[in-house]
């Protein structure tokens, strides 16, 4: 009798499979040098049955996209459930776990940054096509601002900043020659470093009404949430 439950578990397994040859291939040979055929052959299908579970390429991509971002928020999860990390420390588990996961895909990163300026690219980081995929990476540095004491302009418009500066942080990496890229991550501790001084400072009463103008100039820039304008770029109500 045909069991549907083992069915399912195939194609788990051989979806699986696909996805991780051809992310293997990507980091050995490149994007451009790898093709579908090459991607059925390594991992033992048939070319037709990498075309079921993937369609191209890009679909490909957007499930490595899917991976990353669950990967990225489980392990953002684990780090802070220590209670005892500083605001700083929180901010630096939410930046470098990225790090370390993405680690060794410098050559798959730099073919899908070159899709930045086309926002109708499907891969395209700042496109309506990976929202959803920026929507959950701004939910996860959000993690890293839970009870900490900052004002609630701020508090709304910091996740969208975050995830801007660490897709400038994932260009930099990119580009970082440094052995085991050490000079992005020194990067990353000076800077959030820098941001979490300059966060306590915007707490005082004289910088309050700063905060506000700053957070209404990201709103009417369509640059922050605000709950009605589309940005096709960081513009995301998150819940």
């Amino acid at each position: 009798m045909f069991n549907s439950d083992n069915h399912q578990s195939r194609s788990l397994v051989t979806r699986e499979a696909i996805l991780s040859t051809a992310l293997s291939l990507f980091r050995q040979r490149g994007l451009d040098n790898t093709t579908m055929r090459d991607i059925a052959q390594q991992a033992g299908v048939a070319l037709g049955s990498a075309y079921y579970y993937y369609e191209s390429k890009q679909a490909i991509l957007q499930a490595y996209y899917d991976q990353v971002q669950q990967l990225h928020h489980a392990r953002v999860v684990e780090a802070l459930s220590n209670k005892d990390l500083s605001f700083e420390d929180r901010l630096k588990a939410a930046f470098h776990s990225k790090l370390d996961i993405l680690h060794n895909d410098r050559k798959i990163l730099g073919a899908l940054f070159r899709y930045a300026g086309e926002p109708s690219h499907p891969l395209s980081p700042l496109g309506p096509a990976t929202r959803q995929h920026r929507e959950q990476s701004m939910a996860t540095f959000r993690l890293a601002l839970a009870n900490e004491n900052l004002q609630d302009d701020i508090r709304a418009v910091l996740p969208s900043l975050l995830w801007a500066a660490h897709m400038g942080i994932l260009l930099y990496f990119i580009y970082d020659d440094s052995p085991g890229q050490t000079r992005v991550r020194k990067l990353v501790d000076g800077a959030l470093s820098l941001l979490t001084s300059m966060l306590f400072l915007v707490r005082t009463p004289l910088f309050m009404p700063f905060c506000g103008r700053f957070a209404s100039l990201l709103h009417d820039a369509g640059l922050a949430p605000d709950g009605s304008a589309e940005s096709p770029i960081v513009n995301e109500e998150l819940s």
